[in-house]
């Protein structure tokens, strides 16, 4: 998928790139990432072979099925890892012989695996062609509505495109233009969601008319020392919306930085503390915007202008006649979006699926007023039922893996590989997941490894929380599906990362005994 405008890559918690203890940052590569996952996976749907590349590694080390508990239970009990609880599934993809299990049917927090979820119940129960619709409708009397129905991948660009189409049907004026964000009900932010995470850009308002992913782009340059690095945002429109507290100073040359960010959730203020050395690159972060509609509305207003399009009042209202659509733009394909979901482990991606799986339930009487978010996890769990993951194994609050309210047993994840390995979306859904040292959150895993290339798995890190569950294509052995949670560890993420790698790399050294 080519992004023609700046692209945000949503992760939760520690699945994006640190670069101070004080705030989530993103690197300035990832701002302009290019996503691309095209990883050539031949599906088998009838016996659920999972064709992943051979590795190149040439690691020749292996051991017999038989020896893999005992290394295991090395690694996972050594004392650094003592006060951790452990929920390790490790299986046979076909037949589905247990090759080890750990406390495999009790609840873990699970973190960003739990986006494996909800995009196999996005891509079963929506279809792999389905593409979210952003309509704008004529309503009379010179009044337009646009009506935004969740598509999280909406830019500039669509909205440039909408602009356009409005130019070509005649029209030079709008006296009055509507934004319609009534699609989605319920809270925009889950209220289980802590709040140093709802205050940046991985989690960031999920409403119906989302543009540039909700977020604000803004960087730090290094003046003189001693004096206040200047503050820049990316959208200089963005300045103005804000109430900006900079008590961040140059420091001396080669001084470690040190940056805090925060955003008051009740006001749009926003502050930095800290420091930057005078040498330093710019230092670049991203934040949620304080009021999504008004962002919306301000930029569609300032891509009416340039097409010459003139706009009298503009409003956040709903409406019901939407049979006069004069402009369009539709988002990429379900296929594309659950890519972007599970590679760059993208929040806001989750959520907003979450809460378009909602639309292929009808709601009963007494559910009118429940939260889309609500529905959307009922057709999740029907969905997924239906490919063999029982509903008692797991239980979600969101689509993302943001809340800590989420439990996930180490079975339900395989059920749910499983199951997925068994339909015949199979190479989309495989397509969609990180490849070990290649892609997405495992591209800096596993390289020069027997895991190298041969590995498709989804990450999930937040602060006590690790995770990993996808698939390994053993050369010369059979796939292996697994799924390995801890929780409530003291170490950092990166410690308990390599424990799991290593388990990770033992299975890619199966082989027949």
């Amino acid at each position: 998928m080519e992004l023609q405008t700046l692209k945000i890559t949503l992760n939760s918690h520690e699945d994006l790139p640190i670069f101070s203890r004080m705030s989530k940052k993103i690197s300035i590569g990832l701002l302009f990432l290019l996503i691309s996952a095209q990883l050539y996976i031949k599906p088998e749907a009838v016996n659920a072979q999972v064709q992943i590349p051979t590795s190149k590694s040439n690691n020749s080390q292996k051991i017999c099925s038989t020896q893999l508990p005992s290394k295991i239970n090395r690694i996972i009990n050594s004392p650094q890892y003592r006060r951790s609880n452990w929920g390790i599934l490790i299986k046979k993809l076909t037949g589905g012989q247990t090759l080890y299990s750990r406390n495999s049917e009790k609840y873990f927090t699970p973190a960003s695996v739990t986006k494996l979820f909800t995009t196999s119940a996005a891509l079963l129960a929506l279809g792999k062609d389905y593409r979210i619709r952003t309509s704008i409708y004529q309503d009379g009397n010179g009044i337009l509505r646009v009506v935004g129905r969740g598509d999280p991948s909406l830019t500039d660009k669509q909205l440039d495109i909408l602009s356009q189409q409005l130019r070509q049907k005649g029209i030079r004026r709008i006296n009055q233009l509507v934004a319609d964000d009534s699609y989605f009900q319920g809270e925009t932010v889950h209220p289980s969601w802590m709040w140093e995470d709802v205050q940046f850009y991985y989690g960031t308002h999920v409403n119906s008319l989302i543009l540039n992913e909700n977020a604000s782009i803004v960087r730090l340059f290094p003046t003189s020392v001693g004096k206040p690095p200047q503050v820049k945002w990316d959208d200089p429109t963005e300045g103005f919306r804000w109430k900006l507290v900079n008590n961040t100073v140059t420091a001396p040359k080669n001084t470690r930085k040190y940056i805090e960010f925060n955003r008051d959730l009740k006001s749009a203020t926003f502050r930095i503390n800290g420091r930057i050395a005078v040498n330093s690159q710019p230092d670049v972060t991203a934040i949620a915007v304080f009021d999504p509609v008004e962002h919306f509305i301000r930029k569609f207003r300032a891509s009416l202008l340039q097409e010459k399009i003139s706009v009298g009042r503009t409003i956040n209202g709903t409406g019901k006649n939407n049979q006069q659509e004069i402009a369009a733009v539709n988002s990429p394909s379900i296929s594309e979006l659950i890519k972007t979901t599970n590679v760059d482990s993208n929040n806001l991606f989750a959520e907003a699926l979450l809460k378009t799986l909602a639309f292929k339930k009808t709601p009963k009487p007494n559910q009118s007023n429940q939260p889309t978010s609500v529905l959307g996890l009922e057709v999740l769990q029907d969905t997924l039922e239906k490919i063999g993951v029982d509903p008692k194994n797991y239980s979600l609050v969101d689509g993302s893996g943001l809340s800590r309210k989420n439990l996930i047993s180490p079975q339900a994840l395989v059920q749910l590989l499983q199951g997925m390995a068994r339909v015949p979306q199979a190479s989309i859904f495989y397509t969609s997941l990180p490849n070990a040292g290649k892609t997405g959150t495992v591209k800096s895993r596993f390289s020069n490894t027997a895991a190298e290339g041969i590995v498709l798995a989804k990450t999930g890190t937040m602060t006590g929380v690790v995770s990993l569950a996808g698939y390994v294509n053993v050369p010369n052995y059979q796939p292996i599906v697994f799924s390995i949670l801890t929780n409530n560890s003291q170490n950092s993420a990166r410690i308990t990362r390599k424990a799991i790698d290593e388990i990770v790399v033992a299975i890619a050294q199966l082989r027949q005994c």
